[in-house]
């Protein structure tokens, strides 16, 4: 006698229905009939399939036209050179170890895992960071994310903008006040006493929440994420953490059409200097501008790289000039 085996419709139903519900894989079975252990392994099963077959889809680094589309967005926003917003969430872990509990216990008292994560204006999530202890700060999770991995070894492509007069080479992240102060980073005002300052943190502040509405969002769409983890593997938890990522762009890109504010990556070109317009290319540079994981090849460049990012002064006057920007395109008197 032979039994049948549940159909991968079963099986994929029963995992979604987990993620997006929240319900523990128990409950499955009032619906599908599917015991505990059999949900589990469907749900595992489903998020690594989700992740080898999209993941290098819709959890990609931008490319060329991504860049031209966020860099075009930014622009309009207030912030030319602007690619995003960076920022940190924490995921409960329930069922964190005893003998882990010190690590991993944050500022609420619960043991936590910290997401890292940068979105666009359409919320879009470019770069995920998954795994780091509650315990710590945006800080210390910058100090080993790799965020920057490719702009250090110089693979990331080239960006060029001017503001208030000036041209800069490097896009950069709108952030809280936690961030340090480098050029890769734009924060707010605190407490601003004039009136340029102040409409420059009223900006800032409000296209900064991009990526907290982005971590909103997907929350929303899958509550597995808001609830307390109860699964007891922290890789396990990543590997789910990066499957809702992936198909919460997957609906992004599905539902992008339909939004008010679309931006068209090709009229980017027509108002801002790029290298595309100055008629330079990859192999005119003798550069490639594709993304690869290969070992850094030139130290001094690396290091080159990294006081550019960090350059505290750069920061102070592309500040500077962002404020002078905005006042002079949404101040009161124009």
């Amino acid at each position: 006698m032979t039994t049948k085996s549940f159909s991968p419709l079963q099986k994929c139903t029963g995992a979604i229905r987990v993620l997006a519900y929240g319900t523990s894989v128990d409950a499955v079975d009032e619906y599908l009939r599917m015991s505990e252990s059999t949900t589990r392994e469907a749900l595992m099963n489903f998020v690594d399939g989700v992740i080898s077959c999209f993941g290098d889809e819709y959890l990609r680094k931008p490319n060329e036209d991504d860049l031209a589309r966020l860099l075009y967005a930014g622009n309009q926003r207030g912030f030319p050179g602007m690619i995003g917003s960076i920022g940190c969430m924490q995921w409960e872990w329930k069922n964190c170890p005893s003998a882990w509990a010190g690590q991993y216990v944050g500022r609420s008292g619960k043991s936590t895992i910290i997401l890292e994560a940068v979105a666009s204006y359409d919320l879009w999530i470019w770069h995920a960071f998954f795994g780091t202890p509650g315990s710590l700060n945006d800080i210390n999770v910058l100090h080993q994310s790799p965020v920057f991995d490719d702009v250090l070894a110089g693979r990331a492509p080239k960006v060029s903008y001017i503001v208030n007069g000036h041209q800069n080479d490097m896009a950069y992240y709108l952030t809280d006040d936690i961030y340090p102060s480098w050029a890769a980073f734009i924060k707010s005002i605190t407490s601003p006493q004039l009136r340029k300052h102040k409409l420059f943190a009223q900006h800032q502040e409000a296209i900064r929440e991009d990526v907290e509405r982005a971590f909103g969002v997907l929350q929303a769409r899958f509550a597995f994420l808001r609830q307390p983890c109860l699964v007891w593997d922290k890789h396990k938890m990543g590997r789910i953490m990066i499957a809702c990522i992936i198909m919460h762009n997957m609906i992004i890109e599905d539902e992008r059409d339909t939004y008010q504010n679309y931006y068209d990556p090709t009229e980017f070109f027509n108002d801002m200097p790029t290298n595309r317009q100055q008629g330079s290319s990859a192999e005119d540079d003798g550069q490639s501008f594709e993304y690869s994981n290969e070992r850094i090849a030139n130290l001094s460049r690396y290091m080159t790289n990294r006081e550019q990012i960090r350059n505290r002064e750069a920061h102070s006057a592309l500040k500077n000039d962002l404020i002078e920007h905005i006042w002079q395109k949404f101040g009161i008197d124009n």
